[in-house]
């Protein structure tokens, strides 16, 4: 499995990083929002997949009341990018949820459908690939009902949210290569 490809830091001349937007919060709150601006909608998407839509809304709202509560244990010294920090948290929110989450991928192995990934085919050809990726879909929601939660707490961050390995070490407090109980 090959290492994913590393998503260049937030940081722009004419954008402040995320590491620069916590920093600043501490002294004026409101500047907390850009952050979730900036990563709401990858982290919904991410619940959504994983708990279903219903339950998303509430994780992602508890994800980041968490994180403006805990902001000052931010260490810009790993990363500038707050995503790895705050899908750790929403990684803990998550497994909260571990019955729901092992139910919606149940519920995917025996239908195919990805709420989040659902759109409409225009062609022949697109159907048949809907087709073909419905299957594909079924029996890997299957495998992943089966991992622990810990194992498929990685797999699905590297996988779905699109974190490196790095990341998701940083993101869930573990050493780099090793395993995580549970």
């Amino acid at each position: 499995m090959r290492e994913p490809r590393a998503r260049p830091e937030q940081s722009s001349r004419l954008a402040p990083s995320d590491a620069a937007i916590i920093e600043q919060s501490a002294r004026n709150p409101e500047a907390f929002a850009i952050l979730y601006d900036r990563h709401a909608a990858t982290l919904h998407r991410y619940v959504a997949r994983r708990l279903g839509e219903g339950v998303a809304e509430d994780v992602v709202a508890d994800t980041f009341l968490s994180a403006f509560r805990k902001r000052a244990t931010f260490d810009p010294s790993i990363s500038s990018d707050a995503r790895p920090w705050l899908f750790g948290i929403a990684a803990n929110l998550i497994g909260k949820h571990s019955r729901s989450e092992v139910r919606m991928l149940r519920a995917y192995a025996r239908t195919g459908a990805d709420p989040v990934l659902t759109r409409q085919a225009t062609t022949n050809d697109e159907t048949h690939s809907r087709i073909a990726f419905a299957a594909a879909q079924r029996e890997l929601a299957s495998a992943l009902a089966t991992l622990s939660h810990g194992d498929r707490e990685v797999l699905l961050l590297i996988a779905w949210a699109d974190l490196s390995y790095a990341e998701v070490a940083g993101a869930l407090g573990i050493p780099s290569g090793q395993s995580i109980p549970g």
